[in-house]
């Protein structure tokens, strides 16, 4: 089987196709074969749906959540190469002005 290139897709998009699913009168299988989708990707789109939604598990990320998390850990992995470069430069200096 050949591997598949990897798409994304729109936010309004992955909510019409929640949506379908929703709706009941076809399985999430359906659903996604008539899309041209995975079914795994789907069914984890109907997942974090609820969880936006508040229905899912208590302690799950929304998707707002996640996007913030994403980007806080972006910032420290930034401020750690940051501190790593001062504290260099730090070492450095000070080795030249002895």
């Amino acid at each position: 089987m050949a591997k598949r290139k990897r798409r994304t897709f729109t936010p309004e998009f992955k909510a019409e196709a929640v949506r379908l699913c929703k709706a009941g009168d076809r399985t999430i299988g359906q659903v996604a074969a008539d899309l041209d989708l995975t079914e795994t990707a789907l069914r984890y789109w109907v997942k974090q749906a609820e969880i936006d939604t508040g229905k899912g598990l208590p302690g799950a990320l929304t998707s707002g959540e996640r996007e913030e998390l994403v980007e806080l850990r972006k910032q420290v992995k930034r401020l750690e190469l940051e501190r790593a470069i001062l504290k260099s430069a730090a070492t450095f200096f000070a080795k030249e002005s002895k």
